[in-house]
């Protein structure tokens, strides 16, 4: 049963995915802030295919912990789930982006219109420069950030080094960082076919102090989102350890 909800559930997903695409296409022309809005529409179509198909839901935890301004979100990354949600909490949100993804058939004009940061891996201090300069116009102009500091998705249980362009965007921006745990990488994992019923957990965790020194700033952003991460993980695994 559970392969058959995970298989409609997979055949609509990606259908009304495509869908949006092809209709924003259609959608160019249209001011980019409006252009967000509609992109925004990814979650509200998707969420609710989870809920009555998958019986999965989330909770949202620590939200008290996000001041009245635009910020940077350091999160954790398991699942295609965690960027649907950032559109969800809020439509003018922007991702920072690995090049690569440009290489996607029309990807670009997308990111484009969207205005996310889009960084060169490959590109050194440029690239670095770049990825510093574009989040300064986009918090300027009222829009969090969010950053997955691992740089792609992780298993559960897995952590991946964190890349240093989160501590380049700390020192520069003068932003305030909010590191992100969750565990959707157990309902919704990476290249997975099944997805679990059941409801995954956000965590937003309390801001990290300005200026720090750039090592002790990079530590205490993996301790703070690892130990979170395992906790939810481990709150998950004993609750469904108990149902079966």
């Amino acid at each position: 049963m559970l392969a058959i909800r995970s298989a409609l559930f997979n055949i609509l997903f990606i259908g009304w995915t495509i869908f949006l695409l092809s209709t924003l296409w259609l959608l160019m022309p249209i001011p980019k802030q409006t252009f967000r809005k509609a992109v925004a529409l990814w979650p509200h179509g998707s969420f609710p295919l989870m809920r009555y198909l998958l019986g999965l839901t989330f909770e949202q935890r620590g939200l008290e912990n996000i001041p009245n301004e635009p910020v940077i979100y350091a999160s954790k990354h398991q699942s295609a789930w965690d960027t649907m949600y950032f559109l969800w909490h809020h439509k003018d949100n922007a991702y920072v982006m690995k090049g690569e993804l440009n290489r996607i058939p029309f990807w670009k004009w997308y990111m484009d219109k969207c205005q996310h940061v889009v960084v060169d891996r490959r590109g050194g201090t440029s690239a670095m420069r770049e990825m510093i300069s574009d989040t300064k116009s986009i918090l300027a102009d009222k829009r969090s950030v969010i950053i997955f500091p691992e740089g792609t998705r992780v298993a559960l249980g897995e952590t991946r080094r964190y890349h240093p362009g989160i501590a380049a965007l700390y020192s520069q921006t003068n932003a305030t960082v909010i590191p992100v745990a969750l565990n959707s990488g157990y309902f919704w994992g990476r290249r997975h076919f099944i997805k679990k019923p059941g409801v995954l957990t956000i965590q937003f965790l309390p801001p990290i102090p300005k200026n720090m020194e750039r090592k002790a700033f990079m530590k205490e952003l993996e301790i703070r989102i690892e130990s979170a991460t395992r906790k939810l993980e481990n709150e998950v695994l004993i609750k469904h350890s108990t149902k079966s």
